[in-house]
């Protein structure tokens, strides 16, 4: 069956158009006025509305074995919330556990997966080093469609990456065409904050910000910031929460280096003051890494997206149930480190961003999907309303308004960051693959109807960075 979208106004990063949209196969057939529908074409009314690309989130982790349990969403479930909430891919995480090959770990993920509803792809985490995960990385890249590498510069004792690892990982990502990613905190900074806070008697919720403050996050971006230099790959970081760190992805892109940053939901609109609440299970909740901050790291965060030093939006979706983070009670470093939010980033950014007057609608697409796409290589199969792009759209009603709240989501784990916000602006309707998976309210999600998206390898220009490397040495 073919959908036709008709008469909305068409929304891309480079601009807006009145036009139609049909789709057929999967794929975007026709953009322009008057396309005519066919016997079995379903027909969506778009008028007074946008139609957009799908939303793309770079940062889930749907069925992560994580802190001594697994989240509360799985690929099904996960990716279900995204089509509801007008995001039609996600970008998940192998992590592989130390001494773990990478190729096991990604075999396991990509089973996991199948259930998937929707578009999914994969960054594969380096936590640790010796020759076979480098042969790894190069089956990864040009056996199955991998292009980033993520690096955790937290979590000491666990899946920390050290500079040797980074080191030796960034110039087999560049070798390779790949980017680098990287989670930016210094964990050997939280750990010993984590240890004296305990020792002191502080041991709820209210200490996990004051383990994190913004420094420990600063100080791991320059540092990546510094080792990408010297490599000369490209770098990815990942949530960035707080001034200094916009301030110094900012410098290094004046100075030609090619740093992304991206920003999650939450840290734009929530602050600190979660974390002194008095109800634990309320605090516990908001628990996640790096932890929400103050207004005014907010405030900088939207100043970056705005100037371009920020590139895209994320969740970090990875959601716990109240008992799973209840096991932390007594001692804050034993909460599951997560937060959900995949259901309702687009609206969101659309209601603080757009109807705030910080972004315009193509500003919108950029944060939300096309950035995406073209920094990891899926552009312009994703993150545009053109012929031949996958059918993934989200028709957007700006003036549709609804109350966010865990008991109406369909995210699991009972909890929302978000809850009693109220958003102007949501998906009427969701198109994934040419199919109509949401519209005003139903959900319509198919268990395993999602495809696994391999991105190919950088060429032009990670050619010409190795060669400046090698110049260099």
């Amino acid at each position: 069956m073919s959908v036709l979208i008709r008469g909305g106004v068409v929304v891309n990063a480079d601009g807006e158009t009145r036009a139609d949209v049909l789709c057929e196969k999967g794929r975007i057939v026709a953009v322009g006025t008057g396309l005519a529908a066919g016997a079995d074409t379903e027909v969506i009314d778009a008028g007074g509305q946008y139609v957009m690309p799908g939303g793309i989130d770079p940062h889930t982790h749907m069925q992560l074995p994580f802190m001594g349990t697994v989240t509360a969403d799985d690929f099904f479930t996960g990716t279900a919330a995204g089509l509801a909430g007008g995001t039609t891919t996600i970008m998940d995480f192998v992590i592989p556990s130390p001494q773990e090959s990478l190729m096991g770990a990604f075999k396991k993920w990509r089973g996991w997966a199948e259930q998937a509803c929707s578009d999914y792809t994969f960054h594969v985490a380096v936590t640790w080093w010796d020759e076979s995960v480098h042969a790894d990385m190069g089956t990864l890249v040009n056996q199955h469609g991998v292009n980033s590498f993520k690096h955790f510069m937290a979590y000491k004792n666990a899946i920390m990456a050290d500079d040797e690892i980074l080191v030796k990982s960034f110039r087999r990502a560049l070798e390779l065409g790949a980017v680098p990613t990287v989670h930016a905190e210094n964990g050997e900074l939280v750990f010993q904050l984590q240890q004296e806070l305990l020792q002191a008697g502080v041991t709820g919720p209210q200490a996990h910000p004051l383990s994190r403050p913004p420094v420990v996050e600063t100080e791991a971006v320059q540092r990546a910031i510094a080792i990408a230099n010297v490599m000369n790959t490209p770098l990815y970081i990942v949530h960035v929460s707080c001034a200094e760190s916009v301030e110094a992805i900012a410098l290094a892109r004046s100075r030609g280096q090619r740093v992304f940053g991206e920003a999650l939901a939450g840290h734009l609109v929530i602050d600190d003051s979660v974390y002194t609440h008095p109800d634990f299970d309320f605090a516990a909740g908001h628990v996640m890494s790096p932890p929400f901050r103050s207004k005014a790291h907010q405030a900088a965060l939207w100043n970056g997206l705005q100037a371009g030093s920020l590139h895209t939006t994320a969740t970090d979706h990875c959601t716990f149930c109240a008992a799973q983070k209840a096991t932390g009670r007594d001692d804050f470093t034993r909460i599951p480190n997560g937060c959900g939010g995949v259901e309702d980033r687009m609206s969101v950014i659309w209601d603080t961003g757009v109807n705030g007057g910080r972004l315009t609608p193509s500003e919108f697409v950029k944060v939300t999907s096309a950035n995406v796409a073209q920094i990891f290589n899926m552009y312009p199969r994703k993150g545009v309303i053109a012929v031949g792009a996958d059918a993934d759209v989200v028709v957007w009603d700006p003036e549709a308004t609804r109350t966010i709240s865990a008991r109406t989501q369909h995210a699991r784990g009972g909890f929302n960051v978000f809850e009693g916000r109220v958003v102007r602006g949501n998906p009427s309707h969701t198109v994934s693959n040419g199919k109509v998976v949401y519209a005003q309210g139903d959900l319509r999600a198919v268990k395993g109807a999602g495809r696994y998206v391999e991105r190919k390898p950088f060429g032009p220009i990670f050619d010409a960075l190795q060669r400046k490397r090698q110049s260099a040495a």
